[in-house]
């Protein structure tokens, strides 16, 4: 009996994992697919190198994951949000020259 009830304590413990698991893998492709889009608007607008294309997508991934976790939480913060954005903003100006930083805040602003 007691080797039974270890079993089912097993198998419901690894059905808990496998559930967080799969939520933790839609949120990872979700994040992917919505940087990959993003960037690759920017990359046709902004027309920057592979270089800072990757840096822009590994930018744009974080803000991403950082927004889906804001809305996840029971009370959306502005000011966290706001922090978010304006991480977001400093590695934008910091990966792209001027010009190219300029035409992005064309772009946010469509």
């Amino acid at each position: 009996m007691k080797k039974i009830f270890t079993l089912c304590a097993f198998a419901f413990a690894m059905f808990l994992g496998t559930q967080s698991a799969i939520a933790q893998n839609a949120d990872l492709i979700e994040v992917n697919a919505q940087a990959s889009e993003k960037t690759e608007a920017l990359r046709k607008f902004i027309k920057f190198d592979n270089d800072q294309r990757d840096q822009v997508y590994l930018a744009l991934q974080e803000y991403t994951r950082a927004k889906i976790n804001l809305k996840k939480a029971t009370k959306m913060d502005q000011v966290a949000l706001e922090k978010v954005e304006s991480n977001l903003e400093t590695k934008m100006q910091a990966i792209l020259s001027e010009e190219q930083y300029e035409r992005y805040k064309t772009f946010t602003e469509q």
